[in-house]
């Protein structure tokens, strides 16, 4: 409701202020290509944010000191303090990192917006800028002609920073015709009212533009044009630090928990920040005049001296909160948790996460593996087996002989509460990674589509499974109650080797573990089909018996099937090299047959004493 309120406003207001001021336009066209260059500018950096990203962030977040470095130099390249936060967020769902380095990140990043700051004040207004911006234009479209990935990200960059430099020229031009005709500083405000409410002020034109560095460079550039106060720069500076947290509130809707504490902590910090900032504004001045009369600034120099506020109170605030890291985590695990529901839901997917392929690939990949244990335990509990038997040292085969044990278990509520809502939160997050994906992590995403696919193809056979297998598993005929069991048996083999598969390390293993275990699944249906024809020959049971073993042993083999092409996505999903690796490594359908059936001549003389 606000939204269809507030936009509208917003171009009422804009409307009015071309009708009325030529001037207007200019400084609105400034701010205009000023965002649309930060706009570009994301979308460059975002293409550099792949395959290195998460090796970049485990040797960069490991302590303290290197997740600040991390924010601060993110965000003096990216100059989005707002970016680095909602890319912080996407790492902490999908739990790359944890809230820690996350809130470490967060005051970096705060650090890092005061660079922007330097660049205007020291650069961009004493300098003709908009010299520079169309060479960097022109080079930056002939790079986005190109057909390499990376060149389009230096083009992106190159054009949002030539929209930046033209953004920032317009602002200083239309607030210097501005002092011409109109004197703005006639509204100045001086003392407590003065700090507030040009300090709401800051906040609300910060919420409207969603960048504190369009506030800040629309604020150095009225304060160099002499349109508003030295006193009242300072409020608008301190209301941006605090506004620029809504983009990272906004960011955190869709996220995880993790996400939203993150989004807490940068809230706490900036708003402490800002409340000492206002308390302290004599101290802090103060030392301001001081820093810059021993570096040299001039006493009329008011735009360098802003800067040297805004990074003085960012650096005062990191100070005095960074003892306060582990205490605010706990704080915030403590009144921010999870909801108790009865239903399970994704725990690493975010909106946010879907800006970064590489971050995107990683939570798609843990949410699949959260829907793959659930589904690990369905179909357990349908085969009327507990996890800890599958999982545990217990020998399957004492299984066979013994009387199946009753799990009552309700599958279609229990897909219900643990199944759906991850498995639709999945393809909807895979859908819309995969449409702007490059073609290696289209490869990655179809991969856990399909696993996703499979994990519930396998529990729908095993409710269809189980309607015999609890009638026969518990039958007093021997014979059909013994190849029930091993329906069951064959089925929980299967998982407990792929439980197994969980313990190593080297992709290369793993699959050619998989190798075996699909080659065992095969023997052993292969084995359960030439039994069957052997006890009907023998008369030990009925058709209707033998009809229904050779239905269900259809489900069992889909089980299986389903179970293992889960595992084998996962795997080549989670491999450097995506598919061409797993492709390399697995062996052919028709490879897997042929060793089976060479399996299968040594297999019979002991099956036959077995049977005996």
């Amino acid at each position: 409701m606000l939204s269809r309120i507030f936009l509208p406003t917003i171009f009422v207001l804009l409307l009015y202020g071309f009708t009325v001021s030529t001037n207007f336009k200019d400084v609105a066209a400034g701010v205009a290509l000023f965002m649309f260059g930060m706009l570009c500018m994301e979308q460059g950096f975002k293409v550099f944010s792949g395959g290195t990203l998460q090796g970049l962030l485990g040797a960069s977040t490991d302590k303290l000191w290197k997740s600040l470095s991390f924010g601060l130099v993110s965000t003096s390249l990216m100059q989005s303090s707002s970016l680095v936060s909602v890319i912080t967020i996407s790492f902490l769902s999908a739990e790359m990192i944890g809230l820690a380095q996350g809130i470490g990140i967060v005051f970096g990043a705060n650090l890092g917006t005061t660079t922007g700051a330097w660049i205007v004040a020291g650069f961009g207004l004493k300098v003709n800028i908009s010299s520079y911006a169309m060479p960097m234009t022109v080079f930056g479209v002939l790079c986005l002609m190109q057909s390499s990935a990376r060149l389009k990200g230096a083009g992106w960059i190159l054009v949002g920073i030539g929209f930046l430099f033209l953004g920032i020229h317009y602002m200083k031009e239309g607030f210097s015709a501005y002092a011409q005709h109109i004197d703005l500083t006639a509204y100045a405000m001086t003392g407590i009212a003065g700090l507030l409410v040009f300090t709401l002020v800051g906040i609300v034109a910060t919420v409207v533009m969603q960048s504190s560095h369009a506030t800040l460079v629309l604020t150095i550039t009225a304060l160099a044009a002499g349109q508003v106060t030295y006193e009242n720069a300072l409020a608008l500076a301190i209301g941006a630090n605090v506004g620029t947290t809504i983009t990272a509130i906004l960011g955190s809707i869709s996220s995880s928990i993790s996400g939203k504490r993150l989004a807490g902590a940068h809230l706490i910090f900036n708003l402490v920040t800002g409340v000492i900032a206002l308390f302290m504004i004599k101290p802090l001045m103060a030392s301001v005049e001081a820093i810059a009369a021993t570096v040299g600034i001039g006493a009329d120099d008011y735009t360098l001296k802003l800067a040297i506020f805004h990074t003085l109170f960012n650096l005062l605030g990191v100070a005095l909160m960074l003892p306060m890291i582990q205490p605010m985590v706990r704080w915030l695990e403590k009144h921010l948790r999870s909801e108790s529901i009865e239903r399970d839901v994704p725990r690493y997917l975010s909106a946010a996460s879907l800006e970064l392929p590489d971050v995107a690939s990683h939570a798609a990949l843990k949410e699949t593996r959260h829907l793959f244990n659930n589904a690990f335990n369905l179909v357990c509990h349908g085969l009327d087996l507990r996890r800890r038997v599958v999982q545990g040292e217990t020998d399957l085969q004492t299984l066979i002989d013994l009387p199946a044990e009753l799990i009552d278990i309700d599958l279609d509520d229990q897909y219900t509460r643990m199944i759906k809502d991850i498995y639709g939160a999945n393809i909807e997050f895979i859908s819309k990674a995969q449409a702007s994906a490059s073609a290696e992590y289209a490869e990655r995403f179809a991969l856990l589509r399909r696993a996703n696919i499979d994990i519930v193809a396998a529990i729908k056979a095993t409710k269809h499974l189980r309607k015999n297998m609890h009638r026969y598993s518990r039958s007093p005929n021997p014979a059909i109650r013994r190849e029930y069991n091993r329906f069951r048996v064959r089925a929980a083999s299967v998982l407990r080797a792929l439980a197994s598969l969980n313990d190593e390390d080297d992709p290369v293993v793993t699959l050619l573990s998989l190798d075996q275990i699909k080659i065992e699944a095969v023997d052993a249906a292969d084995h359960a089909s030439s039994t069957i024809d052997q006890l009907i020959r023998r008369g030990e049971i009925s058709s209707q018996m033998a009809t229904s073993l050779m239905n269900d042993g259809i489900y069992v083999r889909e089980i299986v099937e389903h179970l293992l092409a889960v595992a084998e996505a996962i795997i080549r999903a989670s491999l450097p090299q995506g598919e061409l690796l797993g492709n390399e490594m697995m062996l052919k359908i028709e490879d897997i047959a042929d060793i089976a059936r060479s399996m299968d001549g040594a297999a019979v003389t002991a099956d036959t004493e077995y049977e005996r």
